[in-house]
């Protein structure tokens, strides 16, 4: 059960990394939109999982191999930003959010 300190921190860093992403994201993922669809942040605040959803859905799992090697430098845009909130800027880890594919593969096999 995450903790309100937890889902603000969450919440914080999700805003600001969308931020770093519609500024930088076509260096990035060049043609491609990448959203972030969840932060989940650990009890102690160290640690970051950031889910993905790229759209076109083609290579993703190249476009978040650009992403992790560039995660160094994105948790540095992170922590110019969030510096006056956290003390500390938390680990980042990037996964790909399968949840959409999923809800449309569920739907398919509804309608059939």
């Amino acid at each position: 059960m995450e903790s309100t300190r937890q889902k603000k921190v969450a919440r914080l860093i999700q805003k600001e990394m969308a931020d770093i992403f519609l500024k930088k994201g076509n260096e990035l993922a060049h043609g491609k939109l990448v959203s972030i669809t969840k932060v989940r942040v650990s009890p102690d605040l160290s640690f970051a999982k950031i889910y993905l959803s790229i759209f076109p859905a083609t290579n993703q799992e190249e476009i978040l191999k650009i992403i992790e090697e560039h995660s160094s430098k994105i948790r540095f845009e992170l922590g110019h930003k969030i510096r006056t909130q956290l003390r500390i800027v938390p680990d980042i880890a990037f996964h790909i959010d399968d949840s959409l594919d999923y809800i449309d593969k569920i739907d398919k096999l509804l309608k059939s």
